[in-house]
């Protein structure tokens, strides 16, 4: 830390000294445009310059191709002349500068999809999503960066991880590139609420203010997030955190010292369940600081913003955050066992029950995301899986193996510790795949073969082994589903019922239906949601459904028999006459249920 701050100080020293500097501004005065306008003020570079915008926001595992939203684009010298430029790459801006020691550029920035990774602008917020706002020169994404925002004139509030620049209002620094672009920045009328962990303060900015009566609550769970999120570790590596909470949206993104997330719900008790699941979706995206900003594959920086960066450890960094998220609101006092345990079979059924678990192994998804996570296809189903589920599934493995085989001296904690402490504070770099192995066998002090063999292959998983070594069952049995099997999704689409996906090997699947079918006819009568329901609710094994549809090459009436379906529930529960060491290990893994 001493060295990072004496860098910083030396970086500051050269900007103070005229030597080199890079300041934005950015403002919004028509936001029902949904245009930024920017300006770059860039001194002290010398040659030809080539900005670039990142392709991609790390943590959102697609090309997104932000450079599409960039126009108006101007370069001039410090004294007005106009400058000559040319585009030599999609996202590539070269300036040739003539030698002026002081290139103002500006450009405007079209910002309408709603998406943590993407800026957006309307009237009633400004999202600055920084890997789609800021330009950055070519061999010096390790300059600092100062940032000036200006917000609309109804607008009062500035929400952002970015260091306030002390004396100058709006204006915010960054120690280089890689900081600004994870620092993203919420500008609007948003309700600010704060509380501190270890003297540490954290601000919470709500797009949709919360009720009086129910802030107070908000609050308190908000802070038992950080507090027992933080436990883990045993270390805040931050100095200040931001919740950035907007309204209706999906998806949520981390960051090294804020999250950026989409509510989709007003913050009601009144939906009990709803609201632990929102908690827990927090607890996620606050524990992601960790577990893949500070303790990271080696693959995921320094970042390459211009292309794919590819890693076969997502299982890891994705999926054993979400099996600490519900570790997190379990010993926080925020989800009981029984809750915790319901939450744990729904990630084993999502992974299970997807026809894709028999082909896609953790690492092949995690490798891939690029290609299919984001842009699924209508066969998605059938061939992929998510490094979400199945990560959580070997994180819960592995953290009861390492109890057990230590008898409850170590967990799954001890190795997150290790990987902080080893490759963040004292190697400084991501680890490799075989050094996250190696700490987890380590700390095991047996082989984890059986685990690791789970995360790169179908192989089937033993779920009971491993749960009883906390003195816990699941209920592995097939049922048989009521009702009759088809094997076909479908959605309703403009007032039509619409195949989304088929099973394979599914009666729908046998009878040639295909996906993207409407549905116009089910046993002679008009298609609806509600008449699908009832028919497959009704029928048994053997029964025939009839249904025409349309699709491209015209009409057609299709017939299959259907079936009968069975699974497991894969419910988690106490083991029948658990031995005293399995009960110690359970008690220590989550907590009892509080009265």
């Amino acid at each position: 830390m001493k060295n990072l701050l004496t860098a910083f100080i030396l970086l500051w020293a050269l900007v103070l000294s005229g030597q080199s500097s890079l300041h934005f501004t950015v403002t919004m005065d028509q936001p029902s445009t949904h245009l930024y306008q920017v300006r770059m003020d860039i001194r002290g570079f010398d040659g030809p310059l080539d900005l670039k915008m990142p392709a991609w926001t790390p943590g959102y595992y697609w090309l997104l191709d932000l450079a599409k939203n960039v126009s108006g684009f101007t370069a001039l010298s410090g004294d007005g002349r106009r400058l000559d430029w040319d585009k030599t790459a999609k996202n590539t801006w070269h300036i040739e500068t003539g030698g002026a020691p002081e290139v103002v550029v500006t450009y405007n920035v079209y910002a309408f999809t709603q998406s943590v990774a993407h800026p957006f602008l309307d009237d009633g917020r400004g999202f600055i999503s920084p890997t789609g706002i800021f330009l950055h020169p070519e061999g010096h994404k390790d300059h600092p960066v100062t940032v000036t925002i200006k917000p609309y004139k109804e607008w009062s509030e500035i929400s952002t991880g970015l260091d306030p620049v002390p004396g100058r209002p709006g204006t915010f620094e960054a120690a280089d590139y890689d900081v600004l672009y994870d620092c993203p920045t919420l500008v609007g009328n948003q309700q600010i609420l704060s509380f501190q962990v270890n003297g540490i303060p954290h601000a919470v900015a709500l797009e949709n203010p919360v009720d009086d009566s129910f802030r107070d609550k908000y609050v308190s769970d908000l802070k038992k997030i950080v507090e027992t999120g933080s436990a883990v570790i045993g270390d805040i590596p931050y100095k200040h955190y931001t919740f950035i909470i907007m309204g209706r949206g999906g998806g949520g993104l981390e960051h090294s010292n804020s999250m950026a997330v989409y509510s989709g719900r007003n913050y009601s008790l009144s939906d009990a369940p709803g609201y632990k699941r929102w908690l827990a979706f927090l607890s996620h995206e606050y524990f992601h600081l960790y577990n893949i900003k500070s303790i990271r594959p080696i693959n995921l920086g320094p970042f390459d913003y211009d292309r794919e960066n590819l890693t076969h450890m997502l299982w890891v960094s994705e999926g054993f955050t979400v099996y600490f998220e519900y570790v997190i609101v379990n010993q926080g006092g925020l989800m009981n066992r029984e809750e915790t345990l319901e939450a744990f079979t729904h990630n084993i059924t999502n992974y299970e029950y997807l026809p894709g678990s028999r082909v896609q192994s953790a690492t092949e998804s995690s490798y891939d995301t690029w290609l299919q996570f984001f842009n699924r296809s209508d066969n998605a189903d059938n061939t992929a899986i998510s490094y979400y589920d199945k990560g959580c599934i070997l994180g819960l493995l592995m953290d009861l193996k390492i109890r057990h085989e230590t008898k409850g001296k170590k967990s799954l904690t001890d190795v997150m510790r290790t990987l902080y402490r080893t490759y963040f504070q004292e190697l400084k770099r991501g680890f490799t795949d075989d050094e996250f192995r190696e700490v987890c066998e380590k700390t095991a002090g047996v082989s984890l073969e059986e685990i690791f063999r789970y995360a790169s292959t179908t192989e089937p998983i033993d779920y009971g082994k491993y749960l009883a070594y906390a003195g816990m069952t699941i209920d592995t049995k097939p049922a048989e589903l009521p009702g009759a099997f088809w094997g076909a999704t479908v959605q309703e689409r403009n007032n039509n019922l619409t195949v989304t996906a088929i099973e394979q090997g599914s009666p729908a699947w046998q009878s040639g239906l295909s996906t993207q079918d409407q549905l116009l006819e089910i046993n002679g009568q008009p298609a609806t949601r509600e008449l699908l329901d009832k028919t497959l609710g009704a029928a048994s094994a053997g029964d025939p459904i009839t249904v025409k549809v349309t699709r491209r090459t015209g009409e057609k009436t299709i017939t299959c028999s259907l079936s009968k379906k069975s699974r497991p529930g894969f419910r988690i529960s106490p083991l029948p006459g658990a031995t005293p060491e399995q009960v110690a290990i359970r008690d220590q893994w989550l907590a009892p249920d509080r009265k």
